[in-house]
Order: structure tokens, then C-alpha cells, then sequence
């Protein structure tokens, strides 16, 4: 009777150790916490630590080609404008692919270095993610989902890249872009007065 308890003890404490392990792995990342940090490799065959940019301002861009909210925001040139931007200022851009092998915008490295100069991109880098490990952690749900991260290393901002929910470009110029509203809070040494908002766009294709 003790040996058949002894067991099933071991069998429910071996299932809340493993539900509780799950939850810590995938814990999404919240505004005024630390950034997640994380390792990937680049399109470029680097690879890239987040804690290799403590000090700088860090922007996170989930991002598949074949979405077309994606596409709003590349055919117009407007996500371009914005990385030549921030990057300008010393600003690093990270833009991230976790589209699983198979599933829509998953790109091998070769790919994701075309798609970067066919669209006269600015990242400072392409991070292959195909496991989703790190979109999970951030809680991306969708392309695009854009980050700021502090030189602290703090989230200051996650959510959607500007306030209409559309796939038409007509709409980029008369959208609040959140990225910008949150960049220049920030410049002036303010909290973002939006740290979270509701992203738009196609669903990760974990």
C-alpha cells in the first residue's frame, strides 16, 4: 500500500515540476520587466546574443514576408524608413522569422539575405528563430509584433506598429506609429505612455 503511494506521489510531483517548468519557459515577456535574453542565428551566419546589446536601445520586429499586413508595411517602404531611422541613431533592429519549417514564411538564411536586399531592408540583423523558443517567450503573436527594449534591458514596449488594424498601406500615414510615439517618450527620459498595446496582423506560424 506505501509503495503503490509512493509512486503515485512521485508521479503527481514529476507533473507539477514538468507544468511548472513549461509555464517559466514560456512566460510571456511583460512591459517594465527584464527583456527575455536569448541566442540566434543571423541570416548572415552570426550569432546573436540579446545581452550582447545591454547599453543600447534594442528593437524587436516579428516579421513574416508573405503576410500581408507584413507586406503594408514593406511595399510602402515605411518599415524600411523606420530601421534606417532608428539604426541611424544607433538604434539595434532585430527583425525575427519564427515561421516553423514548412509553415507560411519560414525562409532559410540564403532567403532571408534575397528578402533583405530585394526590399532594401535595414536590420541590423536577421534572426532565424524556426524553433519559436524566442517568439514564445515574448508572447509574439503576430507579424508584425514590435518590441523596445531599454539599455537596461527592460521591455518599455510591446504591441502593435501603429494604431489601424489593416493590410492597407493608404492607412500607414493617417495611423498613431506606436514604435515612434514610444521611441520619443523614451529620447526625453519618460516612461512610454503605451507600454502595451494589441498587435495586428497574421498569426506566428508556430
Amino acid at each position: 500500500m506505501l509503495k503503490i503511494t509512493l509512486a503515485r506521489f512521485c508521479k503527481y510531483a514529476l507533473m507539477i515540476a514538468t507544468l511548472v517548468s513549461s509555464s517559466l519557459a514560456f512566460a510571456a515577456a511583460k512591459p517594465g520587466q527584464a527583456a527575455p535574453d536569448f541566442s540566434l542565428p543571423s541570416a548572415s551566419g552570426d550569432t546573436v546574443k540579446l545581452s550582447d546589446y545591454q547599453g543600447k536601445y534594442v528593437i524587436l520586429e516579428w516579421t513574416n514576408h508573405d503576410c500581408p499586413f507584413v507586406k503594408k508595411h514593406y511595399g510602402s517602404g515605411n518599415m524600411q524608413a523606420l530601421q534606417k531611422q532608428y539604426t541611424g541613431e544607433d538604434v539595434v533592429w532585430l527583425s525575427i522569422i519564427s515561421s516553423a519549417p514548412g509553415k507560411q514564411g519560414n525562409v532559410s538564411a540564403t532567403e532571408a539575405m534575397a528578402l533583405t536586399k530585394s526590399r532594401d531592408a535595414h536590420p541590423t540583423h536577421v534572426l532565424l528563430d524556426s524553433s519559436g523558443d524566442v517568439g514564445k517567450a515574448y508572447g509574439a503573436k503576430t507579424t508584425p509584433h514590435i518590441y523596445v527594449i531599454t539599455p537596461q534591458g527592460k521591455l518599455a514596449y510591446m504591441g502593435a506598429i501603429d494604431s489601424i488594424k489593416s493590410a492597407d498601406p493608404a492607412d500607414i500615414p493617417k495611423a498613431d506609429n506606436y514604435l515612434q510615439l514610444a521611441m520619443a517618450d523614451l529620447s526625453q527620459g519618460k516612461a512610454v505612455a503605451q507600454p502595451l498595446t494589441k498587435p495586428y496582423g497574421c498569426s506566428v506560424k508556430y
